[in-house]
């Protein structure tokens, strides 16, 4: 008798064993998320506020079986906070293994070559799902939290397009663009042709930014470079428009008149000798290549065409020429 006790207590035993086995199994392998799913964690969410969020955003799981595959895992006090974009199709491992090396959705911000501070920062502001922490703060005040020792921290942002999970900090994405900045103008300058006029890798920077807004063409980088390095060594003024326009601030309404060529900024070159005191846009690394390796031409004049190129001239004579023709043809096709 008491041998039949105990072969039908082994006898359940396996079947309880087997029948736990299966709905492990079953569990492991049951997609749990029908229609696609956003969900924060927020730092210090318990496992069990976890799994409440999980429900109630409509997912298939059993708490029970949810936590004893975690423990199994132990991945129980491993769930990382964060926004999961959960897609259809997931299983209950798929998901433990997401929150727990923290493959969060992420966003991104772009950041153009040849913007301004001014441009980036509103860029800053109008982008959702960052932490905003600028507000109310001081440009100067912006180079002290970022170690930048220019009081204006213009041009010294990378322009790229740079991705963040949900909350991230401004200043963080700040942070990184201009870490990339000193990274990539650093390699230029490492490598850089020999007896350029630049003293300090600063001065480069701001030369690349009045190339990135002169044109726009990448292969027109090095000859624009060309002409503004040769002007710099025989001593003539720049005389960019660029450099005007970013000096004439709010003022500027789409067209500079003859008056603003000769009214003096820091940032006229028609007045003033040699660079601006900063940068007038952030360059990028096509620009400051081009400017560590301008062209070997004799090039001092150039003049837009029209289409977005322009025509390079060693004399002012030629230039003079040039600037005719073009303007003809500008004025016919108005």
């Amino acid at each position: 008798m008491r041998g039949k006790i105990i072969a039908s207590v082994v006898i359940v035993g396996l079947i309880l064993v087997g029948w736990f086995m299966s709905h492990y199994i079953n569990v492991l392998n049951e997609p749990v998320v029908q229609t696609k799913v956003l969900l924060e964690i927020e730092k210090g969410d318990s496992f069990d506020r976890i799994t409440t969020k999980l429900l109630a955003q409509g997912l298939t799981i059993d708490p029970l079986w949810f936590k004893l595959i975690a423990m199994q895992k132990k991945m129980t006090n491993k769930l990382k906070a964060g926004e999961y974009e959960l897609t259809p199709g997931l299983t209950v491992p798929q998901i433990l293994t997401m929150f727990a090396e923290a493959k969060s959705k992420k966003y991104t911000i772009t950041f153009p070559e040849g913007w301004n501070l001014k441009e980036l920062l509103q860029q800053i502001g109008n982008t959702p799902n960052l932490q905003k922490t600028l507000q109310g703060q001081s440009i100067a005040e912006l180079s002290t939290q970022l170690g930048i020792s220019e009081k204006n921290p213009e041009g010294w942002f990378f322009p790229d397009t740079y991705h963040f999970e949900k909350n991230t900090t401004d200043i963080s994405i700040l942070k990184r663009a201009h870490v990339k900045m000193q990274s990539v103008l650093q390699q230029e300058w490492d490598n850089k042709d020999p007896n350029l006029p630049y003293k300090f890798p600063y001065e480069a920077l701001i030369m690349a930014s009045i190339v990135e807004k002169e044109t726009g063409a990448k292969h027109e980088r090095a000859m624009i470079a060309g002409v503004f390095t040769r002007r710099l060594e025989k001593g003539m003024l720049l005389q960019t428009d660029p450099t005007v326009i970013y000096g004439m601030g709010d003022s500027y309404k789409g067209n500079i008149r003859a008056r603003d060529l000769t009214t003096a900024t820091p940032y006229n070159t028609y007045v003033i000798a040699g660079l601006p005191p900063t940068p007038i846009a952030m360059p990028g690394q096509d620009a400051l290549h081009a400017v560590m390796h301008p062209d070997k031409e004799n090039n001092l004049y150039f003049v837009a065409k029209g289409d977005g190129s322009h025509y390079f001239s060693a004399t002012l004579t030629e230039h003079n020429h040039a600037v005719d023709g073009f303007q003809k043809k500008k004025h016919v096709h108005q």
